[in-house]
C-alpha cells in the first residue's frame, strides 16, 4: 500500500485471494487449527457471558456470524476473525451493554492506524498485558470447578486437562486433547452403559430395584437400558439379560427402551440371536416405550420374523396386562371334574 508522508493512499482492493499448489497443504492445516480454536472460543465466550447477563445463544448464528466475518476478511486480505475472551472481558468490565461496542472499537483502532499510529508505539507490552490478564482473571470461576468436583468429577478432570494442555501445550494443542478427551469419555459412557432391573413402588412408579424396597412382579423381570444399542455394547446387552434369565428364572423379560436412541445392524443380530436362546429356555422379551423410528428400523432389518411384533406395548402398564392376559390363556386349560359334575376318582 503506497503512502503520502504518513497516511495511506487507498484500502485493500476485494480480490479472490490465490496461492501455488504447493501451499495449499500447509494452509488446509493452518486453516484446520484456526477453525477449530475459532469455534471453541467463540462458543465458550458467548455462552459464558450470556449465562451471566442471562441472554440466550443461538450457536448457529454465531457460526454464520463468524464465516461471514472470515469470508470478508479473506477478501480484502485480513486476519482470520475470531471471539476474544479477554476483550470481552475488557469490553464488559468498561460497561459494554450492546454490540455498539465492538464498532466502536473498531472505529478507534482504524482512526489509530491511519492517524494516531505513534501515539501508542511507547508502550510496553508488559502494560498490555496487564490489562489481558486483569480481565481475564475474570473469566476465572473457581467455585463453579469446586462444583463440577462435587456433582461430576469426569467434568472436573476434562476442565483441568484442558486447563493444563493450554498452559504447557498451547492453545490448540491444549483444545485437541480436551476435545479428544471428551470423546473418549463419551464412548466410555456409551460403550459401558447403565442397565438395571426396575421395580415398582405404591404409587405405580418404576425404580431401580437395587436396594430398594420395590416391588418386583413375579415371573416379570423389568429392565431398563440406559443408552443406544449398537456393535460397541450389544454383547454386554445380551449377557445381561442371558444372566437375568439364569439367575431370576422369569416367564418374560421386559425391555424398557425410554432412553434407547439407536439400534445398529449388529445389535440387531444380537437381539435375534438372543431371543433364539431365550426362547429356548421358556423365556418371551418385551419391549415397552420403542420408539416408532426404531420399531420400523426393525422392520427393515427383518426382527419381526424373529421377535414376536404382537410383544412391543407403548407403556409399562399395557405390557403387564397383555402378559397377563397371554398367561391366563396359555394357563392348563384341562376342565376341573366337579364342573361337569363327576365324582373324583
Amino acid at each position: 500500500m503506497k503512502t503520502v508522508g504518513s497516511l495511506p493512499q487507498g484500502l485493500p482492493a476485494p480480490k479472490l485471494p490465490w496461492t501455488s499448489f504447493s501451499d495449499v497443504g500447509p494452509l488446509l492445516v493452518a486453516a484446520l487449527g484456526i477453525t477449530l480454536v475459532s469455534l471453541t472460543d467463540t462458543i465458550a465466550t458467548s455462552t459464558s457471558f450470556a449465562a451471566r447477563r442471562g441472554d440466550e445463544v443461538r450457536p448457529n448464528q454465531e457460526m454464520i456470524g463468524l464465516g461471514s466475518a472470515n469470508v470478508a476478511a479473506g477478501l480484502f486480505q485480513g486476519f482470520a476473525v475470531s471471539t476474544s475472551g479477554s476483550r470481552t472481558a475488557v469490553a464488559e468490565q468498561s460497561g459494554a451493554k450492546s454490540q455498539v461496542t465492538g464498532l466502536v472499537g473498531a472505529g478507534a483502532v482504524a482512526v489509530m492506524l491511519l492517524f494516531l499510529n505513534s501515539l501508542l508505539a511507547d508502550l510496553p507490552q508488559t502494560a498490555l498485558a496487564a490489562v489481558v490478564i486483569a480481565a481475564a482473571l475474570s473469566l476465572m470461576n473457581v467455585p463453579e470447578v469446586r462444583r463440577l468436583w462435587r456433582i461430576r468429577r469426569t467434568a472436573f478432570l476434562l476442565s483441568l486437562v484442558a486447563t493444563a494442555g493450554v498452559v504447557f501445550f498451547g492453545v490448540l494443542p491444549g483444545i485437541l486433547v480436551a476435545v479428544a478427551l471428551s470423546i473418549l469419555l463419551f464412548f466410555r459412557r456409551s460403550w459401558w452403559p447403565h442397565g438395571v432391573v426396575l421395580g415398582r413402588d405404591e404409587t405405580g412408579l418404576w425404580h431401580r430395584a437395587d436396594g430398594n424396597d420395590l416391588e418386583e412382579i413375579p415371573g416379570i423381570v423389568v429392565y431398563r437400558w440406559e443408552a443406544p444399542l449398537f456393535f460397541a455394547n450389544s454383547g454386554m446387552f445380551r449377557e445381561n439379560l442371558r444372566d437375568l434369565a439364569l439367575e431370576k428364572k422369569p416367564r418374560w423379560i421386559v425391555v424398557q427402551c425410554e432412553a434407547v436412541t439407536d439400534v445398529d445392524v449388529t445389535a440387531a443380530e444380537k437381539l435375534e440371536q438372543l431371543d433364539h436362546q431365550l426362547n429356548a429356555q421358556g423365556v418371551h422379551l418385551a419391549f415397552v416405550e420403542l420408539r416408532d423410528r426404531l420399531a420400523d428400523l426393525l422392520l427393515r432389518y427383518g426382527l419381526f420374523e424373529t421377535l414376536d411384533r404382537d410383544h412391543f406395548y407403548p407403556s409399562m402398564d399395557a405390557a403387564l396386562a397383555a402378559i397377563a392376559d397371554l398367561d391366563a390363556e396359555h394357563a392348563d386349560p384341562r376342565p376341573d371334574p366337579h364342573l361337569d359334575g363327576e365324582e373324583p376318582r
